[in-house]
């Protein structure tokens, strides 16, 4: 018979386990954001199974290597990986539960890709250099608090003129955050990625490197040869043309929700042509 306290020992498991679960989701969701912490855990995956290996085929010498590894490595990881894991941490810290902070209509998603499209078109053709970084699920609060704060609608003539040269925060990135720019100036972490080509400057390395510590997205303009590039979980998308900016800021600004329909219209429509 269920009584009372029984009810509540199975809820207090669920919640329990819940939140263990929520936790490692997390965790995850933000060492996949990060591409040096995606490469530790690889590591540390690696060297469990090799664990597993030699001990069931009793390979006592690699078995005694790895001993050694596993028990004094979590002290060496923590001391070498130190901003890594504050990293993680803090955006744990600034992520929202609940996803982005403003959910775009089809309107505001449509205004927001016209406006910084427009602004991208002038800057590469006058040669104006341009970080743009729209902001999604992970916050970026921290970058804007130690900029120049803006909180203005976003408008193709505002990103112009504050990318203008002579402008004091014409070196500085832009923050995007719904379909307003918060801050103008900011200054993001530099990717070091062996992949990036020593021919990228500060800024397409900024752009990667916020792009590798975030899910944001970053548009880049070169002032040297006027060419679009936009960075996105992790990598860089380099040469694009107006149209390849346009759609990819339009699939990757579309809602979760809105992609899973479409996979599902798009998995339909084959089942319907294979019948």
């Amino acid at each position: 018979m269920m009584t009372l306290d029984n009810i509540l020992v199975i809820i207090k498991k669920i919640v329990d386990i819940s939140l263990v679960w929520l936790i490692i989701y997390y965790v995850l969701k933000n060492i996949r954001n990060n591409v040096k912490l995606t490469l530790l855990f690889k590591g540390v995956a690696l060297i469990l199974i090799l664990k597993v290996v030699s001990d069931f085929f009793g390979l006592t010498t690699i078995g005694l290597l790895l001993e050694y590894i596993m028990m004094w490595g979590p002290l060496a990881l923590i001391i070498i990986f130190q901003p890594e894991i504050r990293n993680v941490l803090e955006q744990l810290g600034r992520t929202q539960l609940l996803g982005r902070h403003k959910v775009l209509t089809v309107d505001e998603r449509e205004h927001l890709v016209y406006e910084i499209v427009q602004a991208v078109d002038y800057l590469r053709k006058a040669r104006i250099g341009a970080l743009i970084v729209i902001e999604r699920d992970t916050s970026l609060l921290n970058y804007i608090d130690k900029a120049k704060k803006v909180y203005a609608d976003l408008s193709s003539d505002l990103l112009i003129s504050i990318f203008f040269p002579n402008n004091p925060l014409h070196d500085g990135g832009v923050v995007i955050q719904g379909d307003r720019i918060s801050c103008a100036g900011a200054v993001f972490p530099t990717s070091s990625s062996s992949k990036v080509s020593k021919k990228f400057g500060t800024r397409h390395r900024a752009a990667l490197g916020i792009a590798e510590e975030s899910d944001a997205i970053s548009v880049v303009v070169s002032e040297e040869t006027g060419r679009m590039s936009i960075a996105v979980k992790g990598e860089l998308f380099y040469n694009l043309s107006l149209d390849d900016v346009r759609m990819m800021l339009i699939d990757e600004l579309r809602p979760k929700q809105e992609d899973e329909m479409l996979d599902e219209l798009d998995e339909e429509e084959i089942y319907e042509e294979n019948k």
